[in-house]
C-alpha cells in the first residue's frame, strides 16, 4: 500500500460528474414536494437557489484551481483558518455524505415500490450498498467510467423529457380540463399560489436538491488537469440549472395542473402516468433509480476522500491514509460503508419515517458545509499574495449575498415541522465535534 491517490479522472469524467451531481434524488423526488409547497413559483425558487449555488461552487473552484486537493474545503479550512476549522469542516462533510448515501439508498427502495409495492426496503438497501461498495473498491478510473455513463443517462433523459414535453404542448390535442396547457403556470391560484410562505418554504427543498454540486471540488485531487477541467465544469452550472430544473419543472407544470401532482412520488413519473403515457412513467422511474444510484456512488467516493484527507491532516487515524496499489483509499471506503450500513437497520425498523428524517439532517449539514466554503474562501482571498487564475465573480458582494441566503434558509427550516428537529440537532452535532477536537488536541499535546 501507498499513501498517494492516483490521478485517474479524465476531463470527460470530471465534466460528466459535474453534470450528474445536479441530478439526484432531490431532482427526481424532492421536486414533487417543492411543487406542492410553492406552486408555479418553484421555478423562481430554483433560479434563485441555483445562482446562490453557483456563487458557492465558484468560490470553491477558485481555491481548487489554485491548490487541487481531494480534501476540498476541509483542506482549505485547515490551511487558511486553522486546525479546528479543518477538523469541523472535514468531519461535517463526511457526516453529510454518509447521510446522503443513506438517503439515496432509501430513495432507491422507495422508487422500487412503483413496480413492487410490497418490496422489503431493508433488503434492497443491503444489496445495493454491497454492489456499490465493490464499484468503489476497484479503481478510481472505473468509478469515473461508471459515473460517466450513469450521469449520461440522467442528462440524456432530462433533455429528452424537455423535448418530449415541448412536443406534447405544441402538437398534442389540448385537454378541456387543463392538461397540456401553458396556462397551468398562472391558473389554479396564480404563480405564487401558496403565497410568500410557500415560496420561502420551498427554498429548503431547493437547497437539498443542489446538494452534491460541490463534489467537483473533491475530484480536483484526482483530476488529470484540474486547472482546465474544474473551471469548465463549474462554468456550466447555470446552464445545467436552466435545463435540468427550470425547463423541466416548467414543462411538468404545463403538462399537468401543479395542484394535482402527487408530492409523495417523483413528479416526472406521476405526470406521465396521469396524462396516460404509462411507458414513459416507467422509464422515468427507472431513470430516477439510476440517478439515486449515481448519487450513492458519488457519495461513497466523497466520504472516502474526505476521510483520507482528514487522516493526512492528523484529524483522523493515519490508517485511513493507506492507499492500495490501484490508488484506492480502501480503509476509508470500508469505514464509510460500515456507517452507511446503519440505513439497512433504520429501513428495517422505520421504513415509513426514515426518508424525511434523513432529508432534514442532510439539508442542514449541507448548509453548514456551504457556509464553511464561503468563510474559508474569504480567508483564502485575504491571504492570497498572487493573481488568482479563476476569480470569483463580484467578490465580496456575491459571497455576502450567498451567506445571507443560507442564514435565511436556516430560519425558514426552523419554521417547518419536518425540519425543526434538524435545526436543534445541528448545534449538538457541532458541539460533539468540538469536544472531539479538544480531546484530540489534548491527547496529542497540541
Amino acid at each position: 500500500m501507498t499513501n498517494k491517490l492516483k490521478h485517474g479522472l479524465t476531463p470527460r469524467h470530471i465534466l460528466m460528474i459535474a453534470l450528474g451531481s445536479a441530478i439526484g434524488t432531490g431532482f427526481f423526488f424532492g421536486t414533487g414536494e417543492s411543487i406542492k409547497l410553492a406552486g408555479p413559483s418553484i421555478i423562481l425558487s430554483y433560479a434563485i437557489g441555483g445562482i446562490m449555488m453557483y456563487i458557492i461552487v465558484r468560490a470553491l473552484g477558485e481555491m481548487a484551481v489554485a491548490e487541487p486537493s481531494s480534501g476540498s474545503f476541509s483542506y482549505y479550512a485547515y490551511k487558511y483558518i486553522g486546525n479546528y476549522a479543518g477538523f469541523i469542516a472535514g468531519w461535517n462533510y463526511w457526516f453529510n455524505y454518509i447521510i446522503v448515501c443513506m438517503l439515496e439508498l432509501t430513495a432507491t427502495s422507495i422508487f422500487m415500490d412503483y413496480w413492487f409495492p410490497q418490496s422489503t426496503h431493508w433488503i434492497i438497501t443491503l444489496i445495493v450498498m454491497l454492489v456499490f461498495t465493490g464499484v468503489n473498491l476497484l479503481n478510481v478510473k472505473f468509478f469515473g467510467e461508471f459515473e460517466f455513463w450513469f450521469a449520461g443517462i440522467k442528462v440524456v433523459t432530462v433533455i429528452t423529457l424537455v423535448l418530449f414535453g415541448v412536443y406534447i404542448l405544441g402538437f398534442s390535442a389540448k385537454d378541456t380540463q387543463g392538461v397540456s396547457n401553458i396556462a397551468n403556470l398562472w391558473q389554479n391560484g396564480g404563480f405564487f399560489a401558496n403565497g410568500l410562505h410557500g415560496f420561502m418554504f420551498s427554498f429548503v427543498v431547493v437547497v437539498f436538491s443542489f446538494g452534491g454540486t460541490e463534489l467537483v471540488g473533491i475530484t480536483a485531487g484526482e483530476a488529470e488537469n484540474p486547472q482546465k477541467t474544474i473551471p469548465m465544469a463549474i462554468n456550466g452550472i447555470i446552464v445545467r440549472i436552466i435545463l435540468f430544473y427550470i425547463a423541466t419543472l416548467t414543462i411538468v407544470m404545463c403538462l399537468y395542473p401543479w395542484n394535482q401532482i402527487d408530492g409523495k412520488i417523483s413528479p416526472f413519473v406521476d405526470v406521465f402516468q396521469q396524462i396516460g403515457i404509462a411507458k414513459a412513467a416507467s422509464v422515468m422511474n427507472l431513470v430516477a433509480i439510476t440517478a439515486a444510484l449515481s448519487s450513492l456512488n458519488s457519495g461513497i467516493y466523497g466520504t472516502a476522500r474526505m476521510m483520507y484527507n482528514l487522516g493526512e491532516q492528523g484529524n483522523a487515524p493515519r490508517l485511513f491514509t493507506k492507499v492500495s496499489h490501484k490508488g484506492i483509499p480502501t480503509n476509508a471506503i470500508l469505514l464509510s460503508v460500515v456507517c452507511i450500513a446503519v440505513t439497512v437497520i433504520l429501513n428495517y425498523f422505520f421504513q415509513k419515517q426514515i426518508f424525511n428524517i434523513l432529508l432534514s439532517v442532510a439539508t442542514i449539514a449541507a448548509v453548514i458545509n456551504w457556509m464553511m466554503i464561503i468563510f474559508t474562501h474569504s480567508q483564502f482571498k485575504r491571504k492570497l499574495n498572487k493573481p488568482s487564475p479563476y476569480k470569483t465573480i463580484l467578490y465580496p458582494l456575491s459571497s455576502i449575498i450567498a451567506m445571507v441566503f443560507l442564514i435565511i434558509v436556516i430560519a425558514v427550516m426552523y419554521q417547518m415541522p419536518d425540519f425543526h428537529a434538524a435545526i436543534i440537532v445541528a448545534p449538538i452535532w457541532l458541539s460533539i465535534l468540538s469536544i472531539a477536537y479538544l480531546i484530540k488536541t489534548k491527547c496529542k499535546g497540541e
